[in-house]
């Protein structure tokens, strides 16, 4: 769906005249809709770590404590996702990332290995200790491309009235309804619990992992004993 089918959508909910174009539009409200969209985008990206907008990147390791700068190694870069930081040639985790605590902390030991461990300070990426040049390594990152232009290039903010969301559309719309409501002085309480009540149906059930384990604590009345966790898919379950 585009941005301007997006508005267009917005404004037949709203009760607003149809837009011809957003981009160049003169009309105030048009203009309060862009900028809501924009918004809108921004504060899902802060809600919830979407799939869409997680980005795989292959860096090849330097002989240095100083590894690049982000948005060089990983553009549009937000943060690491958890966990996804390999070293593929030694075949191990690369740990972070550390606080300014535990980097301080850990630089104090005159560490030596066996495991690299990084800290982004000042937006660039530092390993310690410095690993071999030339391994190959890889994380996942969570951007902030919440659109993408018709040739697919990724956007931050949009650009174009043909530029597309990653995100569910629906969801966005909805977002940008109970936005435009509430600035304007308009009654926006039911839009905005039918927002929530969507935006916590699709974080939910994209955090729906079988092999998640929830602690034992979660559940007052087991039917029986456990084994200290209750994991999804658990034969003693």
């Amino acid at each position: 769906m585009t941005l301007l089918t997006i508005v267009q959508n917005s404004c037949d909910s709203i009760g607003l005249s149809r837009p011809a174009a957003v981009f160049g539009s003169t009309d105030q409200n048009v203009r309060t809709l862009l900028a809501m969209s924009n918004t809108e985008g921004r504060e899902l990206l802060d809600r919830f770590s979407w799939p869409a907008t997680q980005i795989e990147v292959t860096h090849t390791s330097l002989a240095a404590e100083l590894q690049g700068v982000m948005t060089t190694l990983a553009p549009g870069f937000s943060y690491i996702t958890s966990s996804t930081f390999w070293d593929r040639t030694l075949t191990q985790p690369v740990r972070g990332p550390l606080s300014p605590i535990e980097w301080q902390a850990l630089k104090a030991r005159t560490a030596t290995g066996p495991y690299a461990s990084y800290r982004i300070f000042a937006g660039k990426l530092y390993a310690y200790p410095a690993p071999s040049a030339g391994n190959t390594w890889v994380f996942e990152y969570q951007s902030t491309y919440f659109c993408q232009s018709a040739a697919g290039a990724n956007q931050s903010a949009w650009a174009a009235d043909t530029d597309t969301g990653v995100l569910d559309e629906h969801l966005m719309e909805m977002g940008i309804i109970w936005r435009f409501k509430k600035k304007n002085g308009l009654d926006y309480s039911e839009d905005f619990r039918s927002y929530e009540q969507k935006l916590a149906m699709e974080t939910v059930g994209r955090n729906a992992y079988a092999n998640r384990c929830v602690p034992e604590s979660a559940f007052p009345v087991p039917k029986k004993k456990l084994c200290g966790t209750r994991r999804l898919g658990c034969p003693r379950h």
